[in-house]
């Protein structure tokens, strides 16, 4: 697996920092990280992730900001410190994730 900055690995499931503003028994605001990727024509490198709630949506944003801090004068309220950190689910929620939404955790 490929071993990606602050030790994100290709399979980790992350959460968005809006995510402390939703009923933590829902999946809303988490992702599981499918890799990094290299934009054509810019060579920017890409992170791509797939949510793990609604129609689970993959998603491409630039690596820089996928990785940087949260903006504490735009979101005074937030104590997560990154845009996107690793979390570790228990095999309930993997296995209630799986069943909704046929992802393989």
């Amino acid at each position: 697996m490929e071993t990606l900055k602050r030790n994100f690995t290709s399979g980790d499931i992350v959460k968005h920092f809006k995510r402390e503003t939703v009923d933590r028994n829902s999946s809303t605001y988490l992702y599981k990280i499918i890799g990094v990727a290299t934009h054509t024509e810019t060579r920017e490198p890409m992170m791509v992730y797939q949510a793990l709630y609604g129609d689970c949506q993959i998603y491409v944003r630039p690596y820089e900001m996928f990785m940087e801090k949260v903006d504490t004068k735009k979101y005074p309220d937030i104590k997560q410190l990154y845009r996107f950190e690793k979390i570790k689910l228990s095999e309930k929620e993997k296995e209630n994730i799986n069943i909704t939404y046929g992802i393989d955790l």
